[in-house]
């Protein structure tokens, strides 16, 4: 359990600089719902 907690945190900060190097909020939202959609997939399935 530790490790997908770890896991979860590592990507939220990876999450969180990717949106500092974004020039607009269009993007940052494109990446957040293609991530929760790829995320979901390899949870769920």
């Amino acid at each position: 359990m530790k490790r997908v907690v770890g896991f979860a945190l590592f990507w939220i900060a990876a999450g969180i600089v990717l949106s500092l190097i974004l020039p607009n909020i269009f993007l940052e939202v494109l990446c957040i719902i293609l991530c929760m959609a790829v995320g979901y997939s390899l949870f769920c399935c």
